[in-house]
């Protein structure tokens, strides 16, 4: 586990902050007012039962989902949103892409396109939307793969590959944008449970290096092992949050000791 909770005490060291987010799908509340500031270099895992609004909230911070209240900074930016003036307007696609330069983000599903190749796969949005030199891109490209341990898969295309490597160059290509922020939406849920543990470990690993990390996941063993907070969301809201010591072990709660329940 990394110490930033130890480190991070200060308003400069804060990356993330949401302040009263409330989102709805017509008469239906999805979040109801969720409040949670990351700190840089800080590992935050939600846990929660389905549909309590976890990864609805991880769409909101880059975007991917709009609010009806509240806001979400991640760093100096409003991510969707541009001042002008005194004003906030809605942004731009030019400007949404560049804020969003700085959030990498891997979904349950690799997305992977299936007609490119896994090198061609990591370099296409620091080529083709940042404007990055090819030779560069596949520079960094390979010590991604160095550190997913698949540089012999380079020229391989995803049909090749089996669902737990699918993963691991999805979180190179999320990785290729050099992010300040990593979001991670249940990455382990579509695969085989053999292969859950190859894509933990390269999530410890980017743990351990201090990357800024927001994983929505069931995998308590990853919680124990790599959160610096674990945040217990229930109904749209956040129940409790601590160190993992605490959550996973002695939570206050009634509902996070019942969730918890089904899993240690």
């Amino acid at each position: 586990m990394n110490q930033s909770t130890t480190r991070h005490d200060t308003e400069a060291s804060i990356l993330v902050r949401a302040h009263n987010v409330h989102k709805s799908y017509g008469e239906h509340e999805v979040l109801k007012g969720i409040d949670l500031d990351v700190h840089k270099g800080e590992t935050i895992v939600i846990l929660g039962p389905s549909g309590s609004g976890k990864s609805t909230f991880l769409r909101c911070i880059n975007h991917l989902e709009t609010m009806q209240a509240g806001s979400i900074m991640v760093g100096e930016d409003q991510i969707g949103y541009q001042l002008k003036g005194n004003k906030l307007f809605h942004a731009t696609p030019s400007v949404l892409a560049q804020q969003r330069k700085n959030i990498g983000m891997v979904f349950q599903q690799f997305n992977l396109y299936p007609h490119l190749t896994v090198m061609q796969n990591i370099i296409e949005a620091p080529v083709g939307v940042h404007g990055e030199k090819r030779q560069h891109a596949e520079a960094y490209a390979y010590e991604l793969l160095e550190r997913i341990g698949l540089v012999e898969k380079a020229n391989s295309y995803p049909r090749q590959l089996s669902g737990g490597q699918q993963q691991r160059v999805a979180i190179a290509r999320a990785l290729a944008i050099k992010p300040k922020l990593m979001l991670f939406d249940e990455p382990t849920s579509a695969l085989d449970p053999e292969l859950v543990g190859e894509v933990l470990a390269v999530m410890k690993n980017l743990a351990a290096q201090g990357l800024t990390m927001i994983v929505v996941t069931h995998e308590i063993g990853f919680a124990k092992e790599a959160a610096d907070r674990v945040v217990f969301m229930d109904y749209g809201k956040i129940i409790e949050q601590g160190p993992p010591n605490e959550i996973l072990v002695s939570p206050k709660q009634e509902r996070t000791k019942a969730f918890l329940n089904r899993f240690i």
